[in-house]
């Protein structure tokens, strides 16, 4: 992936922590999303992406999923990177959300895949990487960036959002490829 697509990457993970009440209080005028926030939600999604995405790297039976892996682990890093440096530019201190379930949901799915067998990791792991861009390209769109108070944390979010469709459609193709299931 060009080096323009990076962070892209970060975007979507960014989204997938979003905690559900964060959403129920935005819908009712009153949202727990700050950019303090938001700036944390980005790279604990990034770090995620990294995780479940090295561990493709070691235990991935196809190679072109192996591949697909490694490119998923840089641009994570290098968006993750990118947001960490943003937020000391802008002089934000990351806050994580009080509500927020996503270390547990992570460590399930880093669970899942642990003990997914050889024959399943691969479709496993595609599905998951699937759902998880999916969940946080809408995230991004229906609840990050209508909270972003800051405009140049806006604007990065914005110019990395259709980016951040590669890493979907990549991981989609290789789900079809091999006929992985949901």
């Amino acid at each position: 992936m060009s080096r323009s697509l990076l962070p892209a990457l970060g975007l979507a993970a960014l989204i997938a922590v979003v905690p559900a009440s964060a959403s129920a209080q935005q819908s009712s005028g009153k949202s727990s999303l700050d950019d303090p926030t938001i700036v944390a939600i980005f790279d604990a999604t990034n770090t995620a992406d990294v995780e479940t995405s090295g561990l493709a790297m070691t235990k991935a039976q196809h190679d072109d999923v192996r591949a697909l892996a490694k490119q998923f682990v840089n641009d994570h890093k290098a968006v993750r990177q990118q947001g960490r440096d943003l937020a000391k530019k802008l002089g934000v201190t990351p806050t994580p959300p009080k509500d927020s379930s996503s270390a547990v949901a992570h460590r399930k799915v880093m669970q899942q895949l642990k003990s997914a067998s050889a024959d399943q990791f691969d479709c496993t792991y595609l599905n998951h990487e699937v759902a998880f861009h999916d969940a946080v390209l809408k995230a991004v769109s229906n609840t990050l960036l209508p909270a972003i108070q800051n405009a140049e944390l806006k604007a990065f979010v914005e110019k990395v959002g259709p980016a951040f469709k590669g890493h979907l459609e990549a991981a989609r193709s290789l789900q079809k490829k091999y006929s992985c299931g949901k």
